[in-house]
This record gives structure tokens, sequence and C-alpha cells, in this order.
């Protein structure tokens, strides 16, 4: 049974990796030697098999911490996850050309960079049940915003419901049996960037006077008890509200789409996972409470179902944790960037793009090319990393994706 390794350097605390038949780059692990020095780190890190270069802190690492919190460890995709939900229809219900289906689904979203939020101009006014949402998450809104009247500017009811650019992403995907899910990746969009960016500033600006004795300025913390850690555990519990809600939004305009296409009535709450996987919550473990930041990691509790995609034209996984206390139950949340966008674009060409994504009914064009599945990890190599952390319980191959 796979199980982790053990970097240990003095005055830091240990880092574990479960990371055994996958690359880790020089510049990740400098990143988590630095996160690793961290005065409030509790016990240890545990790193993902699909760990690669972040900003301040790694993306495949769970920290916990014990009376501080980084900001830019949750980054600013705050509460980004996944979202997937099986169907009553199998392969056969599909139509042969999926193209339409794609189109549907294309229109019943805002996404990409022309359409990444509604406006009268291209989708008209926010539709009932959008409004319906935010009135939910209003309230609790204004007192953040009542204290930070920056972020009242953001594009947040208008973005909700919305799915983003980059490796956001909206699938259909075909389980081991041929039964048709839907799945998508999406989180708290401009309102949680600029939250996020909003208190790493807030963050950096505390510990002007400290901030040259960091391994790295955005390792910047707040700690409990000072000005803004409250007003940022707060405004960070709400960015992933939101992200969650913002998941099933779409995920009903995506099934409504779906139904106008796909000639057999179908329902599609057989089973059903949400979950985030760049945020912060209080657990305890190891008989403590402790804060824990996941940032490009997901719960893994002993029977908790999570979701691990792979890239573009690449198998995903649903998964159960096996509630590994060493991983603070935690595991991988996808494959993991083997080169950053820059390279991948510089290596690769649309030709490239199609043979790597053959059989998938999605774009194919220079301006996915950096989402090409050679620019990520082998899925398998990292999902053979991780084998004491999650089993195996659905693997999905996609038929259809929607790139942001």
């Amino acid at each position: 049974m796979p199980t982790h390794d053990t970097l240990t350097l003095p005055g830091a605390a240990p880092i574990k990796l479960w990371t055994h038949g996958v690359p880790v780059e020089d510049e990740a692990r400098q990143q988590l030697i630095n996160t690793a020095r961290m005065p409030f780190i509790y016990r240890h890190l545990a790193v993902m098999p699909d760990v690669h270069l972040g900003k301040g802190s790694t993306i495949g690492s769970v920290i916990p911490t014990v009376g501080a919190i980084i900001p830019a460890a949750v980054g600013v995709d705050i509460g980004c996850g996944m979202m997937a939900a099986r169907s009553s229809l199998t392969a056969a219900d599909l139509p042969d050309n999926l193209h339409a289906l794609r189109s549907a689904i294309e229109a019943a979203v805002p996404h990409g960079k022309t359409f990444g939020k509604r406006d009268a101009g291209a989708w008209g006014d926010a539709p009932a049940p959008v409004d319906a949402m935010w009135r939910t998450l209003h309230a609790s809104f204004k007192r953040i915003t009542d204290k930070y009247p920056k972020l009242e500017r953001t594009n947040n009811r208008l973005h909700l419901g919305t799915l983003g650019t980059g490796n956001h992403f909206i699938e259909v995907c075909l389980d081991e049996e041929g039964r048709v899910w839907f799945m998508l990746h999406s989180g708290s969009r401009g309102v949680g960037n600029a939250i996020g960016s909003l208190f790493i500033e807030l963050a950096q600006a505390d510990m002007r006077q400290h901030i040259a004795n960091l391994p790295d300025r955005d390792l910047a913390y707040f700690t409990e008890g000072s000005r803004h850690f409250d007003d940022y555990v707060e405004a960070v519990g709400w960015a992933q509200d939101f992200a969650r809600r913002n998941r099933l939004l779409m995920m009903q305009s995506v099934l409504a789409a779906a139904g106008r296409i796909i000639a057999k009535p179908f329902v599609a709450d057989v089973e059903a996972v949400n979950c985030h996987h760049n945020y912060v919550q209080r657990e305890t473990h190891f008989g403590r409470e402790v804060l824990v930041t996941r940032k490009g990691a997901v719960a893994a509790h002993k029977g908790q179902l999570g979701i691990i995609p792979g890239s573009m034209g690449a198998k995903s996984f649903i998964v159960r944790g096996l509630g590994n206390e060493e991983a603070f139950c935690s595991c991988s949340h996808g494959a993991g960037r083997s080169m950053s966008r820059t390279q991948a674009r510089k290596r690769f060409s649309v030709a490239d793009q199609v043979r790597a994504t053959e059989g998938v009914e999605c774009r194919k064009d220079k301006d996915v090319i950096d989402e090409i599945p050679m620019a990520y990890k082998d899925i398998d190599a990292v999902m053979a990393a991780q084998a004491d952390l999650v089993e195996i319980v659905h693997t999905l191959r996609q038929v259809v994706c929607v790139k942001g």
C-alpha cells in the first residue's frame, strides 16, 4: 500500500508527501519548505500528489495552523471546487451527435472571457433563481461590505451562476457502467477574488514591519485575536458559501439545457457531490481544534465522497475518503499541472489538442491549448500515490467538455 515520505529540516515542521511516482518541481519543494517554517504550523504539512507551484504556498497542500491563518494560502479562488450528479440516463440515451448538447450548455451557462458575467448586452438580467439565491446571501454579504465597502463594487450578484475562465469547466461523463454524469468545476468568481486579494493586501500591510523576516511576503498572516482575523474568517466563509451555491445554480442550468436536447426524460439526483478544494475551516485532528487550509486539496474524511477530476480527455474519479489522519483526512483535487500555461502554449499545437481530445465534444482551438492533457500530471499515477487516502467509487470519462 503506498504511503508517504517525510521531509525533515531544522527550524521547520515536518513535510509529509504523498508523491510516490509523480514529479515535484524544485520551486514547489522550496515553497513547501517556506510554509513549513511558519511558526504556527500544527504537527506537519500534508502534500498531495498533484502538488505544484502556487502563490505563496503550493497548490496541493494541506496546511493545519493554530492561532493564525494565511490568506494567500487559501488563495483568491476561494471555495473553488467540484460538483457532480449521476443521472438516470445511460450512454444509449445520448444523441449520436453531441455538438447540440454542448451548444445548449454553453448557451445556458455564462462562461469564458467574453461572457464571464451576465449583463444587459449579452445575457440579460439575472434569472429568477439567481435573484432568489442572491437574496439568501445578501444580508451576510452586507455585514462584510459595511466594514469593507470596496467589496460592494464587485460582480457579486452578476457572477452568481456563471462558470468563469481558465481551468473551470462543465462536462458530461460516462462512468464504468455507461451511466451519464454531469460535472462542473468553479468557485466564488469575481467576489471571491476580490475578498482574497483584499485580505492578502491587509495581511501584508499589517505585517509591514515584519514582512522582511518572512520566507515569502505571500505568507503574511493574521493572528487570532488581531484586527482582521475574525473579519477574514467571516468573509472567506461567505465566499465558500457563494461558491457552493454558484455550482448548484449552474448544475440546475446544465440539467435544464440537457433536458431540452435529450429526448428521454431523466432525473439527476441519484448521487450528487459538491465539494470545495480551495478553502479553510475549523476541524479537530489529533485531539485538537485547528484551522485546516486546503489549497488545491479535498476533504477525505472516512466515508466522505469527493471528486478528483483529470484534465480534458483524461479520466476523472468519484472517490470515498479513507479518513487518513496523517493527511488530515485529505486527498488531491485533480491531476495537477506539470507545466505552466505559457509553457503549454509554446510546446503544443492545435493539432496536438485535437489528437489529445479525440472522442470528446469540446473546443479544439488555440485558446484552450494551455488546458491540453499533456500539461497535467498522469492522473493514474496521482491516484496510485494516494491509494491510502481514498478509494475509487466511480471512474468517469468525458464525452462533452465546456471550457471557461
